[in-house]
């Protein structure tokens, strides 16, 4: 275990933990520092510790969860910073609601989110049973208004509530290729106001892929019914979703078959949904905690080069496992089926942050072979590390409960381990790249709580132009004009070529790094293809196909400047949210997440 002095906090980190983190007292005012943050939360968590009889120590864990957090190695999702010790103690961060074919599921639905979205959680929903609009309602000799139209009731209740009056609400919807409304749902938010607080994803299956590559047509089953009520050409529906997505960012593809594939416990059914990110597939009731490994804290440097310490990584892992499988017991949840379920598979989600720092430091270009190769590497020594984690923890506290209906042998303690999440805010917190995803901008504004912007340069960008001599004041005022470097010919080759941003990298090159974390990732890894403007549409539905051969299990794409009312300021200048790490843009003078739709930052 390392010791030490703690880094500082930076004055952003410090600013997001004030306005959202620390505890107020009636009056709105602080009293809690972010030291007394840490210490309140590995305490609550380590105190699992006491009710079992497996020699750990409550203190000693609880001494090691602090340092840990304290030396921004490892960071719990936001709930869990939020809420562990306090009277809320909800400390997972995202669910899977079932919403079933009947007005009372419905609304019951509705109200389920509403408290989960007051407790800080995100929301994931399958709308793929409800009856296509226009389709007969027996009780009452009307219509059907369809999936579509119920989706806005859940859209209007997210808006009436702010996450416990710190984070907004945040939904993923999700409709099967085949349901009849489809066409409707892809094109759901093309006024870019309808669903604004929802990301929408369209499910498709191995066979509707294989049947777009063909052009043929396929099924749509009515879901009340299941009878045949016309056919579409697969072709021709995945263009209309490459088009949409290449206009408004929306919809993006779930691979339901690659879901299904790695369902833990397939004996309790199929997987339909995820949460708002994609990161988590979820069942109905399931819900997930996470947390990630800051791989920027844990670079060593010896004779002027920087390398990973994997002893300290396989620690960490460690330490992470322990922590999230309490966290499943401290919390507490809002809904009795929610506990049932959650306990019963017991479902954590282990990741990383600082990914591109981690590389910029090995002086390995994002998107390049070796960048790929050293993915996989880093994937598969957290899987195993986590692996050996879980089975001991089983060994000592028992399998998870509903381990004779999964693909696991005993011992096991969790359903799944590994997850790669957005870490907006906790990447902020820790002042690092967030999980997976390249830089937006070498130079760049970050957008503090309550309206103040900093703006920063890379720190490891800053330390090499020092070092090799091309550091000076009119270069900088050049590199806050635009989001990459690579038409700065002061900066020496070898610098630009290591020093890429999100505007650099090819869009398969970024698929091929999701998919080289997803060969060992057991849920799912959150990233978006940032894409170029002159970008087509078709090539929105290259990147899919490859992202399907590859076996993702589910894309997001984000074309440069698709927003209506994006402002010429570089897009990497305006940052990323700090919720989920999504691109911020400008619409009609307020700052927008793009991903999960926060807004006034």
């Amino acid at each position: 275990m390392r010791t030490g002095k703690p880094p500082a906090l930076s004055e952003n980190a410090l600013r997001v933990l004030e306005k959202r983190y620390l505890r107020k007292n009636d009056r709105g005012l602080i009293v809690e520092t972010p030291d007394g943050m840490f210490r309140r939360v590995a305490r609550n968590v380590a105190s699992i510790d006491r009710h079992h009889r497996d020699g750990r120590d409550a203190e000693k864990e609880s001494d090691e969860f602090y340092r840990v957090m304290r030396n921004l190695e490892f960071l719990p999702n936001s709930p869990a910073l939020m809420n562990a010790g306090t009277d809320i103690q909800q400390l997972a961060a995202c669910f899977v609601i079932p919403v079933e074919d009947s007005i009372e599921s419905i609304y019951d639905a509705v109200k389920y989110a509403a408290i989960i979205h007051q407790s800080g959680g995100g929301t994931g929903f399958s709308f793929s049973r409800l009856r296509p609009d226009g389709d007969i309602v027996k009780s009452t000799g009307g219509v059907a208004s369809g999936p579509i139209s119920f989706m806005k009731v859940f859209d209007a209740a997210t808006e009436a509530i702010k996450q416990g009056g710190r984070r907004r609400g945040a939904n993923m919807g999700v409709l099967r290729a085949n349901h009849p409304d489809i066409l409707r749902f892809i094109r759901a938010k093309e006024d870019l106001a309808s669903l604004s607080n929802f990301n929408i994803s369209v499910s498709v299956t191995d066979e509707f892929m294989a049947r777009a590559r063909k052009g043929e047509e396929y099924d749509l089953i009515n879901p009340r019914n299941g009878l045949v009520t016309g056919t579409l050409n697969a072709s021709e529906v995945l263009d209309e979703i490459s088009k949409y997505a290449w206009t408004t960012g929306d919809p993006g593809l779930i691979f339901h078959d690659a879901i299904n594939r790695a369902n833990p416990t397939p004996g309790l059914g199929e997987i339909e949904a995820t949460n708002p990110c994609g990161e988590v597939p979820l069942l109905p009731f399931e819900a997930c905690n996470l947390g990630s490994v800051n791989l920027d804290r844990i670079m060593e440097k010896a004779a002027g080069d920087y390398d990973l310490d994997w002893n300290r990584l396989g620690e960490l892992v460690d330490a992470g496992v322990r922590f999230l499988d309490n966290v499943i017991d401290a919390s507490v949840y809002p809904l009795p089926q929610i506990t049932e379920v959650v306990r019963g598979n017991r479902k954590i989600g282990l990741g990383i942050m600082g990914f591109a720092d981690a590389l910029l430091k090995l002086r390995i270009p994002y998107g390049s072979k070796e960048s790929i190769e050293f993915a996989r590497r880093l994937a598969r020594f957290v899987r195993e590390r986590a692996e050996e984690t879980t089975k001991r923890i089983g060994e000592e506290r028992g399998d998870f409960p509903n381990i004779d209906k999964s693909v696991h042998r005993s011992p096991r303690r969790n359903a799944t381990v590994l997850s790669i999440a957005p870490t907006g805010t906790i990447s902020m917190i820790a002042d690092c790249s967030s999980g997976i995803e390249p830089l937006y901008a070498i130079s760049y504004m970050k957008h503090v709580l309550g309206g103040e912007h900093l703006r920063e340069i890379h720190p490891e960008f800053v330390r090499v132009a020092k070092e090799r001599g091309f550091y000076n004041a009119d270069l900088i005022g050049k590199l806050f004009a635009r989001p990459s470097i690579q038409e700065e010919l002061a900066i020496p080759e070898d610098v630009r070529d290591v020093f890429l941003t999100a505007h650099d990298i090819p869009s398969e090159e970024q698929v091929r790094i999701q998919a080289a974390f997803q060969e060992s990732v057991d849920n799912a890894v959150s990233k978006t293809i940032n894409m170029p403007a002159a970008t087509s549409a078709a090539d929105v539905r290259d990147v899919y196909n490859i992202a399907f051969d590859l076996g993702c299990k589910g894309i997001t794409v984000y074309r440069e400047g698709s927003k209506p009312g994006q402002v010429l300021t570089p897009v990497a200048e305006l940052g990323t949210c700090p919720d989920c790490g999504g691109r911020l843009r400008i619409e009609e003078g307020a700052l927008i997440c793009s991903v999960c739709g926060l807004s006034n930052l």
